[in-house]
């Protein structure tokens, strides 16, 4: 092969950016590699000197046809790209010159630039591309611009055929942010889970309207996933999300406000109590709802009127009367003691009732108001002496701390080692239904092993197999039949029984359960007795 001659490559390069000779100027540039770096350097200046409309394709032609070469000369990029956004027209020019075959640089700069003009002829690009990698770039880049006109455009990408073109329209989209935009997310739900829950994220991150509605509107999903990941972003969203939340109570669905009540407790906002009290002055027929309602309570400030929340103790369900105790005691105060104290200074069946719930929910604000009179203590030690021993530790702690050593000393009661009961492992995002669990499970004579965090207890599970399993199933990060599923990859349905606890009445819910390796449903909430029945199935219980 004969050697380059340099002097003529550059006379060549001059002649033809003169007579604008592209076909020529190719054939020099295609040596350019070969060429020692002062030559290269003088090819590119004078190609640099030439037109804007011939030289913008010929920079374009070295960067996609020789690009290991062009990675080594940055200035070959680097002028390409000076050019474009010095000389926008000819960004324009070039994306609709037909004999420019890969735009990608124009395209993805167009995006950068944030460049609107560029609408339409990215529009016309994307109607041509037949490569699914080019048409990918074109959406992401619309959605870089966010020009309204463009929005028909990438809806109608999201019916693609092609998964991967859908998932770029959607977050195209989400780019916008306009309500426009967000509508057309929202038609597109309904199909596929892993797209609605793109969507979703985008919801959460563009707060809107139309988002916090569809967000709002997930909790009544069919799927727990897709609950769960709606609850998780609304308290993540907060107090915004509030008024839509509140609305939700007054539709009468359960389901719906056992979920609405479990996000407007984590979110914390005061605005949420007086719609709570007033579902609880309705008298919801639902204990799920009545527990669900306290339960917020418990974690809401109430700054008047939360005398009205000692009825709760009177209810039908044990495991409302825990959340009303629960509530009390976070807004503990004079009006309150009095009161309660009236209602079990008779030693009834129903004042013996209440003590054993104030014993078990470990109210200490509640309990120490109690402690010194002596028929409190004469109906606390029916039940304490009993007691797992964390609760008969914790009123021991917590009455020594209050100089009440007499009647500390007469908490402690004969009971079998925990070595020589039976583990049942119990699952569920409630401390308080935990709490719950411990006080049931031991009452029925088994050690209760608790986990607020399904990752933990499959973890502790893999390690130790106990007799049974209780799980919930609406959990944040690892839902109860995902936690069910990872526990069939341990042990099957005979090796390891497993309940799913819930509140939850949903078919398709219960039919996942099932597929997932449940072995039966108990609908919240339970008593010693249904939760005695549901686990006599399986395992033996005195």
């Amino acid at each position: 092969m004969a050697e380059l001659n340099t002097e003529h490559m550059i006379e060549e390069i001059q002649a033809n950016i003169q007579t604008g000779d592209a076909l020529k100027a190719r054939l020099v540039l295609d040596h350019l590699g070969e060429v020692d770096k002062k030559t290269q350097n003088r090819l590119l200046y004078e190609l640099s000197r030439g037109e804007m409309e011939f030289t913008v394709p010929l920079l374009n032609y070295l960067l996609v046809s020789h690009p290991q070469m062009a990675a080594g000369l940055p200035i070959i990029r680097e002028t390409l790209f000076s050019n474009l956004i010095a000389y926008p027209e000819i960004l324009l020019k070039s994306l609709a010159n037909k004999e420019i075959t890969d735009k990608t640089v124009m395209i993805e700069l167009a995006g950068e630039l944030k460049f609107e003009d560029a609408t339409p002829a990215l529009i016309d690009l994307l109607a041509e591309a037949k490569d699914n990698t080019t048409i990918r770039l074109i959406i992401q880049t619309l959605g870089l611009i966010g020009n309204p006109d463009s929005i028909n455009t990438l809806t109608d990408f999201l019916y693609a055929a092609d998964r991967e073109l859908i998932i770029a329209a959607i977050q195209a989209l989400g780019q916008f942010a306009t309500s426009t935009a967000m509508h057309r997310l929202a038609e597109r739900m309904g199909t596929d889970n892993e797209l609605d829950l793109i969507i979703l994220g985008i919801f959460a991150d563009v707060q809107d309207q139309v988002s916090l509605e569809k967000l709002n509107a997930t909790l009544r999903s069919h799927y727990a996933h897709m609950r769960i990941y709606a609850k998780d972003e609304l308290i993540r969203i907060g107090v915004k999300a509030v008024p839509a939340l509140i609305e939700n109570l007054k539709e009468g669905d359960n389901d719906l406000s056992v979920h609405t009540l479990n996000v407007l407790g984590d979110i914390g906002d005061e605005s949420a109590i007086m719609p709570i009290r007033a579902l609880l002055n309705t008298m919801p027929k639902n204990a799920n709802v009545r527990f669900a309602a306290y339960e917020a309570l418990a974690l809401l400030p109430l700054r008047k009127g939360a005398y009205t929340l000692a009825s709760g103790l009177t209810d039908s369900e044990d495991h409302v009367c825990t959340a009303a105790a629960r509530a009390i005691d976070r807004n503990f105060n004079e009006i309150l003691a009095v009161g309660i104290k009236n209602m079990i200074r008779p030693k009834n069946d129903e004042a013996r009732h209440i003590v054993k719930i104030i014993v078990n929910a470990q109210v200490d604000n509640l309990f120490l108001s109690l402690a010194k009179e002596d028929y409190f203590q004469e109906m606390a030690l029916i039940y304490l002496p009993h007691a797992h021993r964390d609760t008969k530790d914790h009123y021991d702690a917590l009455l020594r701390q209050a100089g009440m050593d007499d009647f500390a000393a007469k908490i402690s009661g004969d009971e079998k080692e925990s070595s020589a009961r039976v583990k049942v492992c119990a699952v569920d995002d409630s401390r308080m239904i935990l709490n719950i669990y411990k006080a049931t499970l031991h009452e029925l004579g088994f050690e209760p092993v608790l986990f607020e965090f399904p990752a933990g207890a499959l973890e502790w599970i893999a390690k130790e197999k106990p007799a049974l399993v209780l799980t919930d199933l609406n959990m944040p990060e690892i839902s109860g039949i995902e936690l069910t599923e990872g526990i069939r990859k341990i042990y099957s349905q005979q090796q390891l029984p497993v309940i799913m606890v819930t509140t939850q009445s949903d078919v398709q819910d219960h039919e996942a359960a099932t597929t997932a390796g449940v072995n039966s449903i108990l609908i919240k909430p339970f008593n010693a007795e249904s939760l005695r029945a549901a686990m006599a199935k399986y395992i033996k219980v005195t």
